[in-house]
């Protein structure tokens, strides 16, 4: 359960959908070309779609990307990650990316726990 309310993340990627889909009309062989990748990056293989995702938030933490939080703690809720798997890749992600990865960890955390709440209700 969400015990801050830092940024409403749902509603974060809900008003940026507009925006990325103008910029799919703008560009759209670029951005179709890096819908695929992400399709394929995300597909199961040697690792699990949850692991991926775990792994992608992590690296949105570590490079202080909150439009990344949103969409990869939800596509991690939506895959199956626990609160407590979250909170495990977040401690590698302060790890690699030091003391301002830690404020974007709690912010993953924050928006996983609105993703699953909202998914929950």
């Amino acid at each position: 359960m969400s015990k801050s309310n830092f940024h409403d993340w749902p509603q974060m990627a809900k008003d940026l959908n507009p925006a990325i889909g103008e910029l799919k009309k703008s560009s759209p062989g670029p951005m179709q070309a890096f819908s695929e990748m992400g399709k394929a990056a995300l597909a199961p293989g040697a690792l699990d779609t949850k692991t991926k995702e775990l792994i992608a938030l992590a690296i949105g933490v570590a490079v202080r990307c909150g439009p990344c939080i949103t969409y990869h703690s939800s596509g991690a809720q939506r895959a199956g990650a626990t609160r407590e798997e979250i909170a495990e890749a977040m401690g590698l992600a302060v790890y690699m990316g030091a003391g301002p990865s830690a404020m974007y960890a709690a912010q993953a955390l924050e928006a996983f726990d609105q993703w699953d709440e909202k998914a929950s209700g």
